[in-house]
């Protein structure tokens, strides 16, 4: 009888690293991957010693090491980059899930709000994945996931620089893509829906405007941070090998409504 085919979702012997893991999304990506069998290095601007990520990672049995840097100083940024591309274990996965978003309508966003929410969501990514893709590609083989949004693909409201951000990186996701994936470097997003976390509190908080999303989501809830789990094991793993250049929605169908 054949051996059974090895799973292509195993991520043992993998590293890892994730960025805004302190919470949130970053925080179920982060577990997900340990879950699956990785290494984590989490990076967060106020990660502490013993944080949840870190007790919830090492009790999956994979090991765990916190980075505090704060992604919207560049020079931190950066030399982040640099340190993480420099060791002598190889980062295998790259997931750029760190964000910020700044509120206020266009006519009055603050010059910055706007340059600080770029600089998070957008620039800061794009200096890790150059600085880690440049190693990926001398070895032959990683994975970057960034994570995109809706407002990839729509404008919002009161959220010009988040909104800009995000388009970019959606764009940012397909030109590494088309340089990289013929190197064995596989660059894709994950655009999350409306999640119950930090950045949509003041949505949840207003009545009526959440109840309009309710409505728009044929899911019928609002997202939790765990259903991005598996399309975050997915773009990591070698089950999407084939798979580049891709803003996959994990939104509860509100795109396609």
């Amino acid at each position: 009888m054949a051996d059974a085919p090895a799973n292509p979702f195993d991520l043992t012997g993998r590293l890892a690293v994730v960025t805004g893991a302190r919470r949130g999304i970053g925080f179920a990506m982060a577990t997900a991957l340990a879950a699956a069998g990785a290494d984590v290095i989490g990076v967060s601007a106020q990660l502490e010693d013993g944080s949840e990520v870190e007790q919830a990672v090492r009790g999956l049995g994979r090991t765990f090491e916190g980075l505090r840097v704060d992604l919207s100083d560049r020079a931190a940024t950066t030399q982040l980059a640099a340190d993480l591309a420099a060791r002598d274990r190889p980062v295998d996965v790259l997931v750029n899930n760190a964000g910020t978003i700044r509120r206020a309508p266009a006519a009055e966003h603050p010059d910055a709000d706007f340059d600080h929410v770029l600089e998070v969501n957008l620039a800061a990514p794009f200096v890790l994945a150059r600085g880690l893709g440049a190693a990926m590609l001398a070895r032959g083989s990683g994975k970057v996931v960034f994570t995109a949004s809706l407002l990839s693909f729509q404008g919002g409201i009161n959220v010009p620089g988040y909104t800009a951000a995000k388009s970019a990186v959606a764009g940012l996701t397909r030109a590494l893509a088309n340089e990289w994936a013929g190197r064995g470097v596989n660059v894709n997003a994950i655009a999350p829906g409306y999640v119950a976390t930090d950045n949509t509190e003041a949505l949840r908080a207003d009545a009526a405007r959440s109840a309009s999303i309710l409505e728009r989501i044929p899911a019928g809830r609002w997202g939790t941070a765990d259903d991005l789990a598996g399309a975050t094991v997915f773009l990591a793993s070698r089950a999407s090998d084939y798979v580049h250049g891709v803003v996959l929605p994990v939104d509860g169908g509100w795109l396609g409504r």
